[in-house]
This record gives structure tokens, sequence and C-alpha cells, in this order.
């Protein structure tokens, strides 16, 4: 075989096809990562829109209710305020009850961004749960007359369609807290756990409903002084237990027997500890005189 068949042509005339040939791949390759970046943009944008929009109709709903009460908002007042049709709601709420669900969703989204705070995983584990349902329940605070319509509308007897999604989002919110706050609590202390959160958060929501002190003052102190309490509960029940584990008796396990070398008259013999010098001499063979 020729050395001109192992290496590119050497006339660049014959070179030509070899770099038409790259740079249609590089061209290829350019166009090809505008294309990505256009979708991703375009992606964006659209998801971007979305959120706007979503966001755009809750306020509208809330601040309807804030002229009226939240029972007089209807979803084509919303659409005539923002100048769109019921069918372009329809992509963003089934209907009016999801739109309470979006609201305490943002709420939901406040509490997690509290999380992210730099010194936040620096707070003792209470100070951090009361931190975390304040910021909650302060993204709800520039309303919380129509907040506590909202509640009422979901406990209007024989709307069990509505009030069983409402302990599901109850339940959501709770999961939420536990993440942000790091509990790592498992099986049944962790079930126990999210039950006492749960019935303190509850708690919590309910006082603050009606709590018309300045920046919500009686509610601050009325969760930290159920906060200490459920520590103090959680420290005497796991801590009576752990020291119960403590002071248990350990099962030892049983001495192995120690092997104890003997040289009797140039013979090895290997004996235990448990055996006595007089058996060992009964069971001993008899030297013959040499």
């Amino acid at each position: 075989m020729s050395k001109s068949t192992l290496t590119t042509p050497e006339n660049p005339d014959d070179r030509a096809p070899y770099r038409g040939r790259n740079h249609d791949i590089w061209v290829y390759a350019i166009v090809s990562y505008k294309q990505v970046n256009t979708i991703i943009f375009q992606e964006d944008q659209a998801m971007t829109e979305y959120r706007d929009m979503r966001e755009a109709i809750v306020d509208q709903a809330v601040a309807i209710a804030e002229r009226s009460c939240w029972e007089a908002v209807r979803l084509f007042d919303v659409a005539a305020e923002l100048n769109i049709t019921l069918d372009d709601i329809r992509p963003y709420f089934r209907e009016k009850e999801d739109i309470i669900d979006a609201w305490f969703d943002r709420a939901d989204g406040v509490m997690l961004k509290v999380a992210e705070q730099d010194d936040f995983l620096t707070l003792p584990p209470r100070d951090r749960l009361h931190r975390l349902i304040m910021a909650w329940l302060d993204a709800l605070a520039a309303h919380r007359m129509v907040t506590r319509q909202m509640i009422g509308s979901k406990l209007e007897p024989g709307h069990i369609h509505i009030q069983i999604p409402a302990i599901m989002r109850i339940s959501r919110t709770v999961q939420w807290m536990r993440e942000a706050a790091q509990r790592d609590a498992t099986f049944l202390r962790r079930a126990l756990e999210e039950t006492a959160l749960t019935t303190l958060y509850l708690a919590t929501f309910t006082h603050w409903m009606f709590d018309e002190s300045t920046n919500a003052q009686r509610t601050r102190m009325f969760l930290a002084q159920q906060l200490q309490m459920a520590e103090i509960l959680d420290q005497a029940v796991y801590g009576f237990w752990q020291k119960k584990n403590q002071s248990s008796p350990q099962p030892t396990a049983p001495r192995k027997p120690e092997l104890l070398a003997e040289t009797t008259g140039g013979l090895h013999t290997v004996r235990t500890a448990s055996e006595s010098p007089m058996k060992n001499a009964a069971t001993e063979s008899p030297r013959q005189p040499g």
C-alpha cells in the first residue's frame, strides 16, 4: 500500500472535500446549539407567563373578596376584570376552590424561602419551627379576613368533596414544614411528631385568624408557649425511654475456654483453663522409665 493512501492528500485541491465536510459539521453544530437555546428560552418564557397569569388570577380573586366577601367571588367576575375569558382561566384552575389551594401554596413558598436563610440551620429546632409557622402566617396577613372566609367556606356542612382535599392540603403543608426544619424522626416517633405538629399548626392558625394585635404578637407568644410545651413533653417521653435503655443490663457473650499449653516429658499436651490439674494428672499415661 502506498504512503499516499495513508495520509491526507498533499494537493490543496484534494483537501477541499475534507474542509467542506468539517465546515458542514461545525455549521450544523452551531445551528443546533442556537435552536436548543431558542427552545429553552421559549419554554422558560412560557413557564414565566403561566406563573404570572396564575398569580394574577389569584390576586384578582382576593381583591374582589376584599371588596365584598369570598362567598361573592365568581370566576366570570375575575375573567372580566382581567379581560380574559372563562376558558382562559380553566387551564389554571378547575374551580373556584382551587384558588384557595393556590393561595396557601403561595404561603408554602414563602415558608420554604425562609429555610434558605443563612442563619436558619443555626437555630434550635423549636426556633426553626416558630420562624417557619410565623412566616407562613405572615404571607397571608395582608388578607387575614379573606383567609378566614376561605377556611369558613371549606367547613360548610355537606361539602365532603371539599373537606377531604382540605385535610390532605393541611398534611402537605405540615410535611413541607418538617422538611424545612430538617426533622428526621422515623417510624413511631415520626408519626407522633407529625400528629403533634399538625395539632400545633392548626391551633396557631385558628388563633391567628382572630388575632387583631400588632404584628400578631399574641399569636407569636401563643406559638412560642405551645412549642415549649411540646419540647418538654418530647424530652420527658423519649428521655425516659433513652435512660431506661441505657440502664438495662447488656447481655454478655459466654466466655470461651482458654487454652493452656504444657510440656511434659517432651510431649506437648493442651488443656482448657476449666480443667483441673488433678483431672489432667488422672488422664495422663504413666511415664515408662527409661
